[in-house]
């Protein structure tokens, strides 16, 4: 009996932070889960200050998504923090069992796990150990987030005195790798690892025994990409960024995943569409609000991402500075895009195969017209004025975040008259924000308008831009400015 109120059963899990067992609170005739608490990672004698501390942050955190705390126990020399029991999986027992996860099931469990993460930034904490066995998934979808045992609030600097690299190192961001403090940036890495484990079926840096190998391929090597991830690809490439502040905030991951994860029938879509951005500590924010779509089967398209470049005036265009700055988001919505485009036409039933009592995506990548059943090459379809105008929600986030990828989405002629990818970078590069706050579409004439606001060192502006598109079988690209 602990504290003369806790009985306890049996272990059911353990990890770094210790075992936890599945206990009976006897005054209230509930289950329980227990954790001893108050020993740091290597330790093996009790901390008071750190229990508490511990037991502190656990307890202020309420959210859906959260692993609730009820009680903090003395019972001899040990402390024992007394939490919600959840009866279920863990995420990593999910995909050890049933293999890489559709990505509808993905975004629906990694979404719960985003909320549950804004809230404790929100709150001033970071939670520094998310990883697949931190995630629980009950039977009935619901996901909670356990073991804030290494968490850190930022009125608390205890644990970072102890020199202590503290997390799991497949999921470590490569600033906590490199021996440095862990910020809300830190944990968008680890949920987006997190994310490609469960998109993989395997962790994204094998580590076994040479954890030091794994943390110098964190710090020094580009973060692994998955070929086939398709409208997840964004979030990856947004959430493990090397640099923090190319990496989206955890409320627009978690607007995000929620979209992706959202099953819209026919004729209905939700579309992230970007507002003016809150303070963040990484400065790479951008709310998300959800559009419905007025026409059928729309292609689904990723948020912003971070960090653009300039694109230098050509010698016969105005010289202006900031109409050029669009244009380098595009380069990851084409290939997000065509990839949609090319499921759509080979009518994969990969697409709509899921793990059970996970939702069918393929409402989200069906195509917008009737696709003829004849293998004999066809014409693609016009793009309609959804289309074009999710393209540059998606460029714009492209270039902010990859302006590589940006300049693919230029047609040669317009890649020469913007300076080369020199050019184009030395714009976008110095961009740490793209906010689109308007659009509007011509699909027959294939002209866009719109409004955003970008933030580089100098402060903010905000720009209106004309682009004249062009169509290159399945792919969009920029042709130059609008007449």
């Amino acid at each position: 009996m602990i504290g003369d109120r806790y009985s306890l059963d049996r272990e059911i899990g353990r990890g770094g932070m210790g075992a936890v067992w599945l206990g009976r609170d006897e005054v209230l005739g509930r289950s329980v889960a227990l954790k001893r608490v108050g020993v740091a990672p290597g330790g093996s004698s009790p901390d008071l200050m750190r229990a508490e501390r511990e037991a502190r942050i656990a307890a202020s955190l309420n959210h859906p998504n959260i692993v609730g705390v009820f009680d903090l126990v003395d019972d001899g020399d040990q402390q024992y923090l007394v939490m919600e029991y959840v009866e279920g999986a863990t995420l990593a027992d999910v995909v050890r069992e049933q293999g890489a996860l559709p990505q509808q099931q993905a975004a629906r469990i990694l979404a719960q796990v985003a909320s549950a993460l804004s809230a404790a930034h929100a709150s001033g904490v970071v939670h520094r150990d998310v990883k697949p066995s931190n995630i629980l998934v009950r039977e009935d979808g619901q996901v909670k987030l356990s073991d804030f045992g290494i968490a850190r609030s930022e009125a608390d600097a205890s644990l970072t005195q102890t020199g202590l690299v503290t997390g799991s190192p497949a999921y470590l961001s490569p600033e906590v790798a490199s021996g440095k403090l862990a910020t809300p940036a830190s944990d968008v890495w680890s949920l987006g690892a997190t994310l490609y484990h469960a998109l993989a079926g395997r962790p994204p840096y094998d580590v076994g025994d040479n954890v030091l190998g794994a943390l110098y391929q964190i710090v020094n090597e580009p973060p692994p990409r998955l070929p086939d991830a398709g409208e997840m690809n964004p979030v990856l490439l947004a959430t493990m960024a090397h640099d923090p502040r190319r990496r989206w905030s955890m409320p627009d991951v978690a607007g995000v995943l929620d979209l992706l994860a959202a099953d819209s029938g026919p004729g209905t879509r939700t579309t992230p569409r970007p507002v003016a951005p809150p303070p963040d500590p990484v400065g790479a924010t951008q709310q998300l609000r959800s559009v419905p779509d007025p026409g059928p089967t729309p292609v689904p398209v990723a948020a912003v991402a971070p960090t653009p470049t300039e694109v230098q005036p050509s010698p016969t265009a105005e010289p202006q500075r900031r109409r050029r700055l669009p244009l380098a988001v595009g380069g990851l919505v084409l290939l997000l895009l065509a990839v949609i485009a090319v499921l759509a036409l080979m009518d994969d039933p990969q697409d709509t195969t899921v793990a059970p009592g996970a939702d069918t995506p393929s409402s989200s990548s069906t195509a917008t017209s009737p696709r003829p059943t004849s293998s004999a090459p066809t014409t693609p379809a016009p793009p309609t004025e959804q289309e074009l105008e999710d393209f540059v929600a998606t460029y714009l986030s492209t270039a902010s975040a990859d302006p590589e990828a940006g300049y693919e989405l230029l047609t040669p002629d317009f890649q020469a008259a913007s300076g080369g990818l020199d050019g184009y970078s030395g714009f976008w590069g110095d961009v740490t924000d793209a906010t689109l706050l308007s659009v509007s579409a011509d699909a027959e004439n294939l002209t866009v308008n719109y409004t955003y606001v970008y933030v580089t060192g100098a402060g903010e502006e905000t720009d209106d831009v004309s682009l004249q598109l062009v169509q290159r079988g399945e792919q969009i690209l920029i042709a130059g400015e609008a007449a």
